[in-house]
């Protein structure tokens, strides 16, 4: 398994808000707080589909 490139993120925006994700290595999550969403990351990727993610509070 490999792990996440948090460099990744200078590329990466959240598909629902379009606002600014933050990584939670812990979690293997891409968080979005302006959608509420956490997006999860597997294997080294980043599955970055609404339909995927979680809603958080």
């Amino acid at each position: 398994m490999s792990d996440f490139d948090p460099k990744m993120l200078e590329a990466l925006i959240c598909p629902q808000s379009g606002g600014p994700l933050k990584y939670d290595a812990k979690a293997q999550e891409l968080i979005s707080k302006t959608a509420h969403l956490a997006y999860p990351i597997r294997d080294g990727i980043p599955i970055m589909l609404v339909g995927e993610a979680r809603e958080i509070d």
